[in-house]
Formats: C-alpha cells, structure tokens, sequence
C-alpha cells in the first residue's frame, strides 16, 4: 500500500471519529484495520499522533503510511474458478459456496486468493497487502455468485470509489423462511457488531447506514424466492436485514437457523454492475443460480402445486 494523503472538505465529516471518517472514506480496509494502525502510529493529522476518538474538523490534512504486513507464506493453488469476465483492468469471478475469499490466521490455504494466484499471477492489484491481493470487496464463504477482483492499482482504487459511492449495481437472488403481504419493500437500517456477540452483526443505533431493497420473485409454502439491491455493502447486511424483519434466510446458520444437507445461508450474488476504471464502460456481468439453488426452487414449486 502507498502512503494516502486526505484533507477534509466536506462540513458534513467534521465531528467525526478518525476511525469511523477513514473506514467510511476508504472502504476497502474495516474500521478496526484503521484503529490499529492510529494506534501504532501510521496515521498523522496536520502531522501529529492523535488519537481513535480524535473528530476530524475542516482543513485537517491526514496521511495514512503503509504499515508492514504480517509475513506470511501464501502460495498459489490450482484452484478450479469459473470466470465470468475479464479485461486489463478487472476480473469477475464465480465464487462457489464454501470458498474463503482471502487467507485469515490459521486459514492460509483453499481460499479465492490462493487460486487467483495461481490462475493470474502477478497481476493483481497490491493495495490490501499480500494477504488480500486483488480483493477490492467480499462475500461470505457461503454466499455464492459475483465477486469484483482488480489487477492492478489504479483499478482497485477507481472500484474503491465506486463502492464507496454506492454506484455499483449490485443484485442478490435469496430464499427466506416465510411469505410477505407486501410484494416489494426497503429496510433503511444501521448495521454495526453486536455488542452481545463481536462475531455477529446488528441494527444499532450507531451502525453504518445500510439500506436494502427487496422484491418477492415466487412464493412457495412456507418460503420466499428473493431478489435484493443493495444500496450499501455492509458485512451481513441482507442477512441481518432480513432476519431482522422475521424472515432469515434459509439455512443461515448464525440469524436462522441451520437446515441438514444445506451448507450455510442460501444466498447467491447474481449481478454485478460497473464503470470499467479504462473506457468509462458501464459493465454488468450475471452469475448463474448454483445448481442446489436450483434444485430448492424446482422442490419448492412442486410442494406448492
């Protein structure tokens, strides 16, 4: 990572915690990742140390310095991925269910990251370090479908932008548990960590806005095929929305309840919209449904006649 250099313009951040300003202002990395490296010293504001609480005020001129990354070996596998698409800049890729996006401690092998190595070698963009190369955003490892990975740098911070904005078009196909009166609706809910459970998500009042949009597909007895645009892209966030309103997914095992036979939440990260960082393209490339996906829809249609 290259060493960042921000000022604050905008009177809308002023009063803002430094953690909360640079996790919302660069996405790509968590608000804890920034805690840390305030407190080992690799963030100066107008040149001096300050603290996670410091609130940021108009002028105030931040420089983030790249802090050394944990050494670990992570090597290439050979991997089977499905790409979807690629060019110079970007390639989407198929993510199966199961698959870790990237390498975590004691989790160094079988993730997306050791197959991308692989398959694309050198190219992949090096902004998250070397554990998360080419990683500009994430799904869950059991979430399925479309996943964004750029190959170089200038890519990865034109689709950091783009996320940070809002303006990727991302759609999800899901099954929740239960019908619905209303055919479409929108949950408008700030997520953050439970403070009952720190490996869980929640609606809190001091959460990161998180807005989902859904739409019922087909109804089945007893379930419900989804759609769902996300205006945000938090962590958890249609899982948490949707479990938050009486109808989690099928199979989440941490807002459900797990279902035999079924690995993880049913969720699949159909379609990926965005601005190609080169020619300024809009680009939308489509997963299919897995085919356990589809083998639910065909089981629940026959139950419903």
């Amino acid at each position: 990572m290259e060493e960042i250099r921000l000022t604050i313009e905008d009177p809308l951040d002023e009063g803002i915690r430094i953690d909360k300003f640079l996790a919302t202002t660069l996405p790509e990395n968590s608000r804890s990742h920034y805690q840390k490296s305030i407190d080992n010293g690799f963030v100066l504001v107008n040149g001096q140390l300050v603290k996670n609480k410091y609130q940021v005020t108009m002028g105030d001129e931040i420089i983030i310095s790249p802090s050394p990354v944990e050494e670990v070996n992570i090597e290439p596998e050979n991997i089977p991925i499905e790409f979807l698409y690629e060019d110079e800049d970007v390639i989407v890729v198929n993510k199966p269910k199961g698959m870790v996006v990237h390498p975590a401690p004691g989790h160094y092998s079988g993730t997306l990251v050791n197959a991308l190595m692989y398959h694309c070698k050198d190219s992949l963009s090096g902004i998250n370090g070397q554990i998360r190369p080419g990683i500009v955003h994430r799904i869950d490892m059991n979430t399925t479908g479309s996943l964004l990975v750029c190959k170089n740098d200038r890519a990865h911070n034109d689709i950091a932008r783009q996320i940070k904005e809002h303006s990727v078009n991302r759609i999800y196909k899901g099954i929740v548990l239960g019908n619905f009166k209303d055919e479409e609706g929108t949950i408008d809910a700030p997520i953050g960590r439970n403070p009952k459970d720190r490996k869980k998500m929640a609606i809190v009042a001091d959460g990161r806005e998180a807005i989902t949009h859904y739409k019922v597909l087909e109804s089945y007895k007893g379930y419900s095929f989804m759609e769902f645009k996300l205006e945000t892209g938090r962590t958890h966030q249609i899982r948490v929305h949707m479990a938050s309103i009486g109808h989690p997914l099928l199979g989440d095992e941490v807002y459900g309840k797990a279902v035999k036979n079924l690995m993880g939440q049913t969720l699949h990260a159909q379609t990926l919209g965005f601005i190609s960082p080169s020619t300024g393209q809009y680009i939308e490339v489509n997963a299919p449904l897995p085919d356990y996906f589809q083998d639910l829809i065909s089981k629940f249609q026959r139950m419903s006649y």
